[in-house]
């Protein structure tokens, strides 16, 4: 599933386009202290900080890199305790060919730094980002409407494609339903390209 996710990316227009969009986001595994101790999860999850809602969850991190319109181009699932977000999003961009070329990654400040930024243009990827408060502004004011854009992607995923009720209950379930989650929105902003549908990332006529 995750091979054919990531064959449909590369059969959009957008996998051209040299632009990428990069978060990460937390998938719950559970909550309760018995769940953690019993967990068959144990080996992917673990305590991490989910920034949306500022508070620590326990369960994994995804990776995800996209283009403009949604489609998923690349993406990972990682311990938070093993790696944080700039490892995991490094880790991601040595295994994983992101786009037909080299191209500018717009992400949040939490992939700020001048290790990651080093290591990401040395694959020939320019990481745009906000500026910090200890930074001066930049020439070119940030698309903060682009940022909002992967946090809409995300959206997508863990409301209308389920992937916070995953109930996977080991780590080869947990990959395998967070492969069939991005599966399916590549399928679908596939297919509306096929069809021409004006939203490309839009479930609603498969909403049932």
């Amino acid at each position: 599933m995750s091979a054919a996710a990531l064959w449909l990316a590369r059969q959009v227009p957008t996998w051209h386009e040299p632009l990428r969009l990069m978060d990460g986001t937390p998938v719950r595994c559970g909550a309760s202290r018995v769940t953690v101790n019993r967990s068959s999860l144990g080996e992917i999850a673990g305590y991490g900080m989910d920034k949306s809602h500022h508070a620590f969850s326990w369960g994994a991190k995804l990776m995800l890199i996209t283009t403009a319109d949604g489609a998923v181009t690349a993406f990972s699932l990682a311990c938070p305790k093993e790696l944080d977000e700039r490892k995991q999003a490094l880790h991601l961009l040595h295994v994983t060919p992101i786009a037909a070329g080299p191209c500018p990654i717009v992400c949040d400040k939490g992939f700020a730094g001048a290790g990651i930024e080093k290591a990401a243009a040395d694959l020939g990827h320019r990481l745009i980002g906000p500026a910090r408060e200890d930074e001066p502004a930049p020439a070119l004011p940030f698309p903060g409407w682009l940022r909002q854009r992967i946090e809409a992607i995300i959206w997508t995923l863990k409301n209308q494609l389920g992937l916070e009720r995953h109930n996977a209950r080991h780590s080869d379930g947990l990959w395998a339903r967070v492969s069939q989650r991005i599966l399916a929105l590549n399928v679908v902003i596939w297919h509306n390209w096929n069809i021409g549908a004006p939203v490309k990332r839009s479930l609603i006529a498969y909403d049932h």
